[in-house]
């Protein structure tokens, strides 16, 4: 059975009834697939073009990858306590697996604020996976009765219809409840089109501006092959580490003007390490880790501080939206849940410390504390002597 076809069984019995809306919204997609709108800046701003962008590219990488390393799991409350327990997310059918299910997912929500993830059922109707669609390739319909309809275009030129039975749409940020707002619709016209200008002009510059670090020049008229000869002389006598310190001795009236950088080129540059900062604004990503310096140290604390916030504002809404999303396909009693234990762990001191305080304040067992550690546990006769041992 083909992935299209396992993608377009119909579910038995249907998971979740469609979700109804009473108005419609037109397609703003299309402009997309043919290759983007220009920005005011006269630049084509498109998802590949922006992806050009190093600083872009590095946000997106950052927060789509970051996510797609934390443990995806599937888990049951009972009491108050939650146990961990099997499903499809732990090995999603399809041809991605589950990093790059997860990367995929947030690489469109992080450029078109939309992901768009077709149900894959088995030989028994159950479901067995999801595949991403790319969000420039759906369109959204609703009828008159407020129920959805996905139009997907497939790239052999035909088409095909889905409903909320049969895909899952998770939104970004949205004003009317039915499809996220884009970044790269938001911003074509500020950092992203702005940012791709100025990453032409510099192409420009380079490739046609006048890169000299002098110019020489003499009071009379000279033939080529002698101007030649002086200009390969100046660069023996002047140029090359060899020089360094060297008095230099030129047989010949010549006026040699160093070629500097305009106070107008010098704002040029820090135009463009301002849109680097824009768009690290947008994403919310510190500008230091997509790589743009500052005075600020960024060692010690200050990492752990930075990675700590970038989670807690930065990751984990977007993990909220997929876990609710995709908590939706599991058993009502089952939910999906991104483990950030990893990411948000103390240094080993730290751990240590705080585990030792809670097995004295009597919170812990030795076993809990060891299994926190992901170390096996004692035989039972030295646990309960140490647990005889931590009781007041």
């Amino acid at each position: 059975m083909s992935l299209w076809s396992r993608i377009l069984r119909t579910p038995n019995p249907p998971y979740e009834p469609p979700e109804t809306r009473n108005w419609s919204i037109s397609d703003p997609a299309v402009v997309a697939l043919f290759g983007g709108a220009p920005s005011l800046t006269g630049v084509s701003v498109s998802e590949r073009s922006v992806l050009g962008l190093s600083a872009v590219f590095r946000a997106v990488s950052l927060i789509a990858g970051g996510i797609a390393t934390l443990p995806l799991r599937t888990v049951q409350e009972n009491d108050g306590i939650k146990t961990r327990v099997p499903s499809w997310l732990d090995k999603p059918a399809g041809t991605l697996t589950r990093f790059e299910l997860i990367e995929t997912t947030l690489a469109h929500l992080l450029l078109n604020g939309n992901a768009y993830l077709a149900h894959i059922y088995g030989g028994a109707g159950q479901l067995v996976g999801v595949s991403p669609l790319h969000p420039q390739a759906v369109g959204i319909d609703v009828d008159d009765n407020g129920v959805k309809t996905y139009k997907v275009s497939l790239a052999n030129g035909s088409a095909r219809k889905f409903t909320d039975a049969t895909m899952t749409h998770i939104k970004g940020l949205s004003t009317d409840g039915i499809r996220g707002l884009s970044p790269l619709e938001l911003a074509r016209n500020g950092a992203f089109g702005t940012a791709l200008a100025a990453d032409r002009s510099a192409a420009r510059l380079f490739g046609n501006g006048l890169l000299a670090s002098a110019i020489a020049t003499v009071d009379e008229q000279l033939p080529e092959d002698e101007a030649k000869a002086i200009k390969d002389g100046l660069d023996r006598k002047l140029a090359g580490e060899s020089n360094a310190g060297e008095i230099a001795f030129i047989n010949r009236n010549v006026k040699i003007t160093p070629w500097q950088l305009k106070p107008e080129d010098a704002q040029w540059i820090q135009s463009r390490e301002f849109q680097i900062e824009e768009i690290a604004r947008i994403y919310g990503v510190p500008a230091t880790l997509i790589g743009l310096s500052d005075k600020q140290s960024s060692w010690g604390t200050g990492i752990r501080e930075m990675h700590q916030a970038m989670a807690r504002w930065t990751f984990m809404p977007w993990t909220a939206r997929i876990e609710e999303r995709l908590s939706l396909l599991l058993p009502a009693t089952r939910v999906a849940e991104f483990d950030y234990k990893g990411l948000l762990a103390p240094d080993p001191q730290t751990e240590i410390r705080l585990l030792i305080e809670q097995l004295e304040a009597g919170l812990l067992s030795h076993a809990e504390a060891r299994q926190i550690l992901n170390r096996p546990p004692l035989p039972e006769s030295q646990e309960q002597e140490q647990n005889n041992e931590t009781q007041p």
